[in-house]
Order: structure tokens, then C-alpha cells, then sequence
């Protein structure tokens, strides 16, 4: 074969694959140097009932399409695929499929791949323009699988009746058509995945799936904000946030949800904060601090600190309705089974609010008072600054001041953090804040870094060489 043929071929060849390419989008998905990690996160979790709560333009509703089609495709790579799947794609209304869930399916979809289009309205080999009922797609495995559109304003009736292996929402749907969802999915042990920008504050989906209320191990969630997209440039979004008031920045920006007055930690990101227990060397044991409570949870948690200022909540006790006697036992007990630091009595040392210093006409000991007698030796001189502590913890959560992690098992800070709004006068709302109120205390005393022991034993050095590793990876944020 002459030059010239060589290089003619050569170029029917480029064609050809750039023709392909350019019919199948699904291909380029997250392909190349820029990964959107967040959705890889998504794709590759193995729970029954997982959502996305993403900003406008954070990539939320592109995850769910690939999700649907991977699926239908017999191609998901994370997941057991099947040659028969039947799936709905559930938008709020008819026109909003048309313009969101539909054209997204309709963008990363080959032509090729297409068995058949059952229109609602509009043409047939025009779908785009129309609204459509069914998509019959074709199987890597032979057979044929079914996407349905489906819109909440059709009411609950119209999403009766069939078995499913899986449902996309996208963005949130009526509680009543959500609950009618989780029925569909039962018989096939199917999935229920959504894709949501919490525009309309702490609803049902906030409840029961972001709290996760109900401990539903099959539930999970996470977050995607304009700075998760590698797609979307800086220029883009310092235009989005100038374009934005900043009521309406959690949510649309981080995915957050809001009660009209903002999170009061938005920073605060379970991916990235909330960690797996380890070991943690003694060296880095600093104190304990306590909000008192009685008919009110007390709360409490251990408090650690690395060598580089980062801080690590390792343990909680959290409980109402117990006396002074019963909470110094429990702070004792969890004490010892961590291997606290001590004195020579087995005394340990606190931070407690200074409202512990108080006594009622009843009482002869304030509640400092009756802890240090227990053996919790309570420092109740703590900065109270509410603003200024604040501040303090958003710098941590962001990583700026060293970073704060927290312990999977610490389950009631955790939740605090995700439920701490600001009320309207620019103070935070005064409810369920117990764990947030000792964090404070604990931040605000500027606990300096631990000396590092000059005297490590084989164990030490081998742990410590662990979770410097571990850092390096990235599994500590």
C-alpha cells in the first residue's frame, strides 16, 4: 500500500472514530484528566436509597441520567447489571421532565441504543420537542430494557401498579409519591436515587434521608457544590455567587439545606469531616468538655489534638434525665475504656460551662461543684463568645486553621452540625445545640499542640507512621 493510501486510510479512520465519539457522550463521561469525584462517590455506592443535594450547575442531575442509563444498559460498572431493567425518571412536572431529566437522558443516550420512543406528545423521531412516556433501550445482554417518564403533577394514582428496579427523582418529589416510589421497588429489591437542590427547605427528605431518621442503613447522601464540577470554571462561578443573594447560597451553591435563614455551618461536609474510629496515640489526649443537662441532654465529648493542630473528636456521652452521680459514672467508664489521661486518684479534667457555677436555693453545691467531687475536675472558665467561636469552627471546617474530624460513633454531634440554623436575629437557633454549644468551649480555649514525646515506644512509631500515611492518601480530609 502506497504513502498516500496509508495516510487516506489513516483519515477515514479518525473520521469514523470521532464520529462515534461524537454519538456517544456517555463514553466521555467523567473520561480524561478531569473526574468529577462526587459523582464517581454516587456511582460507586451500594445502598438501596442514595441522593445527591447539589448546587445549580454542580453536575447533580448529569449522575443521575448516566445512573438511569448505565443500568438500563446492562453497563454499570459497580452495580449487577440485568438484560431487562425497568426504571422511572420522576420530574416534578411534564415540562420540567421536557427540559431537565428528559433532555439529559436524551444528551448522553446513542441513537443506536434506541429500540423504540413511546410519545406522550410531539413527534417520534423528534422527541426533544415533545414529552415522552416509555423508551425502550437496548441491552448489552439481548434484551430490551424500559425508561418511563413520570411527573408528580399527575398525582399518586398514576404511579401504582408497577414493579420496579429502579427510580430517579429528580429533585424532590411530594412525600406521598416518594412513599408510592419505595412500594414500586420492593418486589425487584430495587434502588430509589435522587438528584435535588433543597430550594424548599428542611422537608420530609430532609428528615429521612439527610437526619436519617428512622437509621435506615440502606440510606445514604452526599453533597456537590460549584467547586466539586472540574467542568465549571472559577470565572463561572465568582459570576454565580456576585449573581446570587446570599439567603439563597447554601442552597444553590453547596446544596445545603436552609430554613430561610442559612446553616449555620454549611462548611461542614460528612465526607470529608466525619471519619472511620482509629487508634489515636495518648500524646494527642487533651480534655474532655461538657454542657450540663439534666431534663436537658448533657452533652460531652473527648477531645484530641496532632501535631499539626488538627482536632479529633473521638467520643460522646449525650443523655437526659440523669443526675449528676450518673453522668460523672458514665464520663468515668468511657474515660478508662479510652485510656485517658488521669491524675494519680483517676481524676480527669473538663471544660463546663460556667452556668454549672450556679446554685438554687436547694442546693448547697453548684454542679461544678458536685462533678469535681466525682472525679471530673470541671474548669468552668470558658469563653463564651458565641460569634467568635463560630467563626473558629468554620475556619476548621475549611481547613484554614488545621481541620476537625470527627469519630463515626459521635452520631449526636454529627447531627447537630447538620441541623444548626441561624434564627433571624443573626444568633443561632436555640435548639438541640448542646454538642455545638461544648464545641465552642473547647475551640475558644486555643489548646495548644502537644509536645511530641522524644521517647516513642516500636508500637507508637508504627502507628504514628500509619496515620501520617493515611493523611497523605487522603483518607483524613
Amino acid at each position: 500500500m502506497k504513502r498516500e493510501e496509508i495516510l487516506t486510510r489513516l483519515a477515514e479512520i479518525e473520521r469514523e472514530l470521532k464520529k462515534r465519539r461524537a454519538e456517544n457522550i456517555l463514553a466521555q463521561y467523567n473520561a480524561g484528566e478531569r473526574v468529577h469525584k462526587k459523582q464517581m462517590e454516587f456511582h460507586a455506592c451500594k445502598k438501596r436509597n442514595r441522593w445527591v443535594f447539589g448546587g445549580n450547575r454542580s453536575g447533580k442531575t448529569e449522575c443521575g441520567a448516566v445512573e438511569c442509563l448505565w443500568i438500563l444498559r446492562g453497563i454499570h460498572p459497580y452495580r449487577e447489571n440485568r438484560k431487562d431493567a425497568f426504571g422511572w425518571a420522576v420530574s416534578l412536572s411534564q415540562q420540567v421532565q421536557r427540559d431537565v431529566a428528559q433532555a439529559k437522558i436524551l444528551k448522553y443516550l446513542p441513537k443506536s441504543w434506541i429500540a423504540d420512543i413511546v410519545m406522550l406528545s410531539g413527534r417520534r423521531d423528534s422527541p426533544a420537542g415533545g414529552a415522552i412516556d416509555q423508551i425502550k433501550i437496548k441491552n448489552v445482554f439481548g434484551g430490551i430494557s424500559t425508561l418511563g417518564f413520570k411527573s408528580c403533577d399527575q398525582g399518586r394514582e398514576k404511579f401504582q401498579g408497577s414493579s420496579l428496579d429502579f427510580v430517579w427523582f429528580d429533585e424532590e418529589p411530594p412525600r406521598d409519591i416518594y412513599e408510592e416510589c419505595l412500594m414500586r421497588v420492593m418486589d425487584r429489591n430495587g434502588d430509589i436515587f435522587g438528584t435535588m437542590t433543597p430550594l424548599k427547605g428542611r422537608t420530609f427528605i430532609y428528615n429521612e434521608i439527610y437526619m436519617n431518621v428512622k437509621r435506615n442503613p440502606e440510606v445514604w447522601c452526599s453533597f456537590m457544590s460549584w467547586e466539586d464540577n472540574p467542568y465549571l470554571p472559577k470565572e463561572q462561578i465568582e459570576l454565580l455567587e456576585n449573581a446570587l443573594d446570599k439567603s439563597v447560597l447554601d442552597a444553590r451553591k453547596y446544596g445545603k439545606f436552609s430554613d430561610g435563614t442559612g446553616l449555620v455551618y454549611p462548611e461542614f461536609d460528612e465526607s470529608v469531616h466525619v471519619i472511620e474510629p482509629f487508634d489515636i496515640p495518648r500524646e494527642w489526649q487533651d480534655t474532655i468538655s461538657i454542657d450540663p443537662g439534666f431534663n436537658n441532654p448533657l452533652s460531652a465529648h473527648w477531645y484530641c489534638m496532632d501535631w499539626d493542630g488538627n482536632i479529633y473528636v473521638i467520643a460522646e456521652h449525650f443523655a437526659a434525665g440523669m443526675d449528676v452521680d450518673t453522668h460523672a459514672k458514665r464520663i468515668l467508664e468511657i474515660s478508662k475504656k479510652l485510656g485517658w489521661k488521669a491524675d494519680g486518684r483517676g481524676r480527669v479534667r473538663a471544660l463546663i460551662d460556667s452556668a454549672a457555677n450556679q446554685r438554687t436555693l436547694s442546693a448547697v453545691q453548684s454542679v461544678t461543684e458536685l462533678f469535681c467531687e466525682r472525679g471530673i475536675l470541671a474548669d468552668s472558665r470558658v469563653n463564651k463568645d458565641v460569634f467568635s467561636g463560630i467563626m473558629r469552627v468554620k475556619s476548621l471546617l475549611r481547613g484554614e486553621s488545621g481541620k476537625i474530624f470527627i469519630f463515626s460513633s459521635c452520631t449526636n454531634m454529627i447531627e447537630e452540625f447538620k441541623n444548626y440554623f441561624w434564627a433571624e436575629d443573626d444568633t443561632p437557633v436555640k435548639r438541640d445545640d448542646h454538642c455545638m454549644d461544648e464545641l465552642r468551649y473547647y475551640v475558644m480555649s486555643h489548646p495548644a499542640p502537644p509536645a511530641k514525646s522524644e521517647r516513642l515506644s516500636p508500637v507508637q512509631e508504627d502507628k504514628l507512621k500509619r496515620i501520617r500515611k493515611a493523611k497523605k492518601r487522603g483518607n483524613f480530609g
